[in-house]
């Protein structure tokens, strides 16, 4: 395994007396921002199956992570050394199958011990907390949601906040329920379009978003995956129909829907992913 001492030297370097303007400014959020950008083209990579940029954007991820890492230890925050020891004792503690005695013979047994443990954590740190302010007349009451961050893009968002719901027991019974869910909301976004009703239609819009969402997890794929994975094969059949009109001198703004349908259908045909 290489060490990231030189990646952290660079760092140093960067943000010192005689480094980068730029890099001098930084501050975590900012660089959140650009972490959360290198995570995207990193999943497209990966989607892709494209191993060099899978390489090359695992390093940008990496030289990301360490970046604010290393704003936070300039500043007293925490040592690298913390964060290192941190998460080493969590795995090993969420592992009791691997470094301890415990016995898991199905992966439903081992995600349910996994829940144990995480939730035995949250508990101990919750009286922690309370401990800290004992000297309050009323303690807040906390919810399954609250550990699911806010700022979290919109699909991550709701397949975080559904997995929260169903540890606490709440979920439907099988896929065939999920889909007839979005069913209805269909019905009820079409109903909300012959009303003209724009924001009742965005809602409606959004169960039906947030439903899918459900039916993905029932499936057992990550809907990000697969909406990246739509995406990315509409854009190359797209791009493949362009390449074709272009070479026959056709502008796509002057077909007849029926012509462009019969151009899409052939891109598809010629689309290999």
């Amino acid at each position: 395994m290489e060490t990231i001492v030189p990646l952290l030297e660079i760092i140093r370097r960067l943000r010192g007396k005689n480094g980068c303007v730029w890099d001098q400014k930084q501050t975590p959020m900012t660089m959140w921002k650009c972490m959360a950008e290198e995570m995207y083209e990193l999943e497209e990579a990966i989607v892709n199956d494209d191993t060099q940029n899978i390489c090359e954007e695992l390093g940008d991820v990496l030289f990301q992570v360490l970046f604010v890492l290393e704003i936070f230890t300039e500043n007293n925050r925490f040592e690298f050394s913390e964060v290192i020891n941190g998460i080493a004792e969590k795995m090993i503690r969420r592992h009791p199958h691997v470094y301890d005695t415990a016995v898991v013979e199905t992966e439903e047994e081992l995600h349910r011990q996994w829940e144990q443990i995480k939730a035995g954590e949250k508990e101990t740190a919750g009286a922690k907390h309370k401990k800290l302010n004992q000297n309050e007349n009323i303690m807040p009451v906390g919810s399954a949601l609250d550990s699911v961050p806010k700022g979290m893009p919109g699909l991550l968002r709701a397949l975080k906040v559904s997995k929260s719901a169903v540890k606490e027991g709440f979920d439907w019974e099988d896929i065939y329920q999920v889909l007839d869910t979005v069913k209805e909301e269909i019905k009820e976004f079409e109903t909300a379009l012959e009303k003209e009703s724009q924001d009742e239609a965005m809602m409606e819009f959004g169960d039906i978003l947030f439903s899918l969402v459900n039916v993905a997890r029932f499936a057992g794929f990550h809907p990000e995956t697969a909406l990246s994975s739509a995406t990315s094969k509409f854009e190359g059949r797209f791009r493949l129909m362009e390449k074709a009109l272009h070479r026959d001198r056709i502008d796509l703004k002057e077909l007849s829907p029926q012509e462009k349908q019969v151009h899409w259908q052939r891109a598809k045909q010629g689309y290999d992913r």
